[in-house]
């Protein structure tokens, strides 16, 4: 299986600064994304640090196992990274007076093959679309998801809520963090979204969904999100990580037929 990303952030139309931060190892199939809260400039600290520290140590565990692994290795390492990064943020949020009560949501795929191990931990979102079918894989750690599985609050409803923002779990603001880890089947042609609540908050799923049915250049589909994001209101940092999964022997398979049909072989 052959993967191919795309990633972009912008600043949106109220913020002047940008507190998500993504990463991407093209290599190793790992993309993490990071959306950061807190003064100052603490937010950017956080989820800055949640990339950097991540990918430096799940990126270098990646390098050195087999891709025969079970997944189960990979899946304790991502935990470890995870544990590792909410520590150091942890920490400087303690030691620097700046850095008080700052924290960072995460989402994380690391992809193997056919299999994709999925963590996160907050808001911060991930979709798949397969064929025509768009779905959200993640589920929010957040108060309205809450209300929302009560029953006590209708989708419709939740689109108004005050609570959108706030969230029941972040990197960073405790000493341990609790990080939901999936694992899912990939298929050849799907497409993966990743993205912070700067583009959920402000489009909705069937907008998103309909601009990636267009299956336009990764570019052009993560251009095109934060665009409308911004166009109904920008009132976030808006950052779109876009993973396109693809089967390598696609196009041999195409010529072999195209071959045998021209009698060349």
């Amino acid at each position: 299986m052959k993967y191919t990303f795309c990633s972009q952030t912008d600043p949106g139309r109220i913020r002047h600064n940008n507190e998500d931060s993504v990463a991407v190892d093209e290599t190793n199939r790992l993309a993490i994304l990071a959306d950061g809260m807190g003064g100052y400039n603490a937010g950017e600290i956080a989820s800055s640090m949640a990339t950097a520290l991540i990918m430096s140590e799940l990126g270098g565990w990646l390098l050195q196992a087999s891709e025969q692994s079970p997944i189960t290795d990979l899946g304790r390492a991502i935990e470890t990274s995870v544990a590792s990064a909410n520590r150091a943020i942890f920490d400087a949020s303690r030691s620097n007076p700046h850095c008080a009560g700052m924290g960072t949501t995460l989402v994380l795929a690391a992809f193997r093959e056919r299999q994709l191990l999925l963590g996160h931990v907050g808001d911060s979102r991930c979709y798949r679309l397969r064929g025509k079918e768009f779905v959200q894989i993640t589920r929010d750690h957040s108060l309205l998801q809450e209300q929302l599985d009560a029953g006590w609050l209708t989708p419709a409803q939740a689109l108004s809520s005050p609570i959108r923002n706030l969230i029941t779990r972040a990197m960073g603001v405790a000493d341990e963090v609790l990080l939901e880890l999936n694992e899912h089947q990939v298929l050849a042609g799907d497409l993966y979204l990743m993205c912070s609540d700067g583009l959920s908050d402000m489009v909705q799923d069937t907008e998103m969904a309909d601009l990636l049915r267009q299956r336009s250049p990764l570019q052009k589909m993560a251009h095109d999100l934060i665009s409308k994001a911004n166009e109904n209101g920008g009132r976030d940092n808006v950052t779109v990580l876009l993973a396109q999964a693809s089967d390598q022997t696609e196009k041999p398979r195409l010529i072999s037929k195209w071959l045998r049909k021209s009698g060349i072989s």
